[in-house]
């Protein structure tokens, strides 16, 4: 009988090409996860102010609603005084959280946001409402970059 020898060849890891492959594959998708998720949180961290800034909004709504529709009458700075003295008739003035930095009641019914440093550089958001005989409508302003990240998804605000 003959006998049939087969050479048994075994694999004992990687080749270096192989490994190199991989990892080129992995710093190209690095390349383009990594900017989309910081887009990604700074959208969702915009959104929170948009969030807080909701019930701001439904004073004013109210406030002009009770003061013959017209929101220029506020006292500055009056978030707790009732509504029939000027304020917003809020529990209190908005406090600073991880993404606002300050909040301003301007006597023109406007309110300024000042974002924290670490979101879109300390952005400002001036928030003007529009009055008309069926609804209180918002538009949002900022002093962003043109092009940026902030500037574009603050300008779908309006």
């Amino acid at each position: 009988m003959h006998s049939i020898s087969l050479q048994r060849r075994s694999q004992r890891g990687f080749t270096l090409i192989e490994l190199m492959i991989v990892v080129a594959i992995i710093g190209i998708l690095a390349a383009i996860a990594i900017p989309q998720y910081q887009n990604y949180v700074t959208r969702a961290k915009l959104s929170k102010v948009v969030a807080a800034m909701d019930p701001i909004k439904l004073a004013l709504a109210e406030y002009a609603q009770n003061n013959g529709g017209v929101v220029n009458t506020i006292t500055a700075g009056a978030w707790t005084a009732p509504i029939n003295s000027g304020g917003l008739g809020l529990g209190g003035a908005p406090v600073a959280n991880a993404e606002i930095a300050t909040w301003t009641l301007n006597a023109n019914g406007t309110v300024t946001t000042t974002l924290n440093a670490t979101l879109c550089g300390g952005t400002v958001i001036t928030w003007t409402p529009n009055v008309n005989a069926n609804a209180v409508t918002f538009s949002a302003n900022s002093n962003a970059a043109a092009g940026s990240i902030c500037a574009n998804e603050i300008g779908k605000w309006n």
